[in-house]
């Protein structure tokens, strides 16, 4: 399974962006999207941006991501009881 988790944009260089999440950043190409603005977000997938999406898209998928996560952790703790 892959997973593309939501981005936002802090900056741009040529073909490379810089974006953020929860304080961790990381460079990414953007070869398949075209330039996307400072500020917006983007689906970043093995080093790529892949996709553009709006902020309350993006936010809305990190809350889902996070969800799992959480029910996961549970489903662990449960499991070690």
């Amino acid at each position: 399974m892959c997973l593309g988790i939501p981005m936002k944009v802090v900056a741009t260089q040529g073909d490379r962006a810089t974006v953020e999440l929860g304080g961790v950043r990381r460079e990414v190409g953007i070869q398949l999207i075209g330039q996307p603005a400072v500020g917006e977000y983007v689906i970043v997938h093995a080093g790529f941006a892949i996709e553009k999406l709006d902020e309350q898209e993006a936010q809305e998928t990190l809350r889902l991501i996070e969800a799992v996560y959480q029910a996961a952790a549970e489903e662990a703790s449960y499991a070690g009881a």
